[in-house]
């Protein structure tokens, strides 16, 4: 990931890390892919990104299934990271994934599953 300090300090809450970083993603997608491994992501599109999204869920699962709690916390940064990196690509944003999840408070996840088309 990107070298940028997105030190969550006390006061800071989650939202307000993962919306900077969702800030400094989005800066790259105009940035040099020589110089910058998420602008290479972009220049690779979906099926760049999509593939380290899957690599990083596998690992994710491999890490909760037989590593410490450090290495599933970084593995699960990576995969949000990577997450983050696809909403961009297509102009999509973690306020809208927030807003899909509250629209599931208060549903079974068997009824909004069965729900989906």
């Amino acid at each position: 990931m990107e070298s940028d300090s997105l030190k969550r300090t006390s006061e800071q809450s989650v939202g307000t890390v993962l919306g900077q970083l969702e800030d400094i993603i989005a800066s790259r997608k105009t940035s040099d892919a020589d110089r910058s491994y998420t602008s290479k992501l972009f220049a690779g599109g979906v099926a760049k990104i999509g593939s380290k999204v899957t690599e990083e869920a596998d690992e994710l699962v491999e890490a909760a299934a037989n590593e410490s709690d450090e290495r599933v916390v970084s593995e699960a940064a990576d995969l949000l990271y990577h997450t983050i990196v696809l909403l961009a690509h297509r102009d999509l944003t973690l306020s809208q994934v927030e807003t899909t999840l509250a629209g599931r408070f208060g549903v079974s996840g068997l009824e909004e599953k069965a729900s989906r088309k």
